[in-house]
């Protein structure tokens, strides 16, 4: 299917791996001109030649903590014009709320949220000029079943969704549009890792330890695994294009059916 998408500038955030990498790929595969961005140039690289190799495309790369505003404003002067933000880039940590300090909460905050309004803010002049743009937060299903080991993380995946319908109410009648996209559980490379991690030390398979999850820990999910995070990219990549034009201010859901509320 083609999305139409030849020629449009598109930044992912926080896409050396994971879900962001593979949106960037599905990106780059529908003709976009893609900006990689990672914490370190070292990062930035390897991705670059990674997805290079998987897609036969040479993209561009920003290195820097898109969580400091000095950050987003070097990226914005570097790369001026973007048709398609996606704020990819999160951070999350498992810890009880009484040992969550001020600086955990701040930190989140600046990562997960205000990287994503500051970009916004920087790139929606040139998206009003041209009258058209996309700009995507990917958010979590946490935003909605806040998660009681992470709540730091919950509040700020419920903000994006906040911020993402009020830029889209802002933007009505323009072709500029704004939305929020929440998977569930997904197979990145950090819960890979772990779970390599886990059945080394516990001497049991992946699939039992990925059984066992969902069972005690998410037994609302309906596809009962991980997603992959090809797609997640796949919803994003739709929802960015011109094809869904009629689909903004929506939070649209990845999720595994983990979420119970069908609206």
């Amino acid at each position: 299917m083609d999305l139409q998408l030849t020629g449009k500038r598109a930044l992912v955030t926080g896409s050396t791996a994971g879900i962001g990498y593979a949106i960037a790929v599905s990106l780059a595969r529908e003709g976009a001109e893609v900006i990689l961005n990672g914490r370190t140039q070292d990062g930035v690289d390897e991705a670059l030649g990674s997805l290079l190799g998987d897609t036969g495309v040479l993209a561009t790369g920003f290195a820097g903590d898109l969580g400091t505003a000095e950050a987003c404003t070097a990226l914005a002067a570097a790369h001026p014009d973007v048709d398609i933000l996606v704020n990819n880039l999160g951070i999350f940590d498992t810890k009880p709320f009484e040992d969550i300090p001020d600086a955990d909460w701040q930190r989140f905050f600046d990562v997960n949220v205000m990287a994503g309004v500051r970009l916004a803010r920087a790139y929606l002049p040139g998206m009003k000029q041209r009258d058209w743009g996309r700009i995507v937060f990917i958010s979590s299903e946490s935003a909605i079943n806040i998660p009681a080991e992470m709540v730091h993380y919950g509040m700020t995946k419920t903000a994006q969704l906040s911020v993402a319908r009020g830029l889209a109410e802002s933007l009505a009648g323009t072709g500029i549009t704004v939305n929020s996209v929440l998977p569930g559980p997904t197979r990145s490379r950090g819960v890979k890792g772990f779970l390599d991690k886990m059945a080394a030390e516990l001497g049991q398979p992946v699939a039992t330890l990925e059984k066992e999850f969902f069972e005690r820990a998410r037994p609302s999910s309906l596809i009962r695994r991980f997603a992959e995070p090809a797609e997640v990219a796949a919803l994003e990549a739709n929802v960015a294009s011109p094809l869904a034009s009629a689909t903004t201010g929506a939070a649209l859901r990845a999720d595994g059916g983990i979420v119970t509320n069908p609206f």
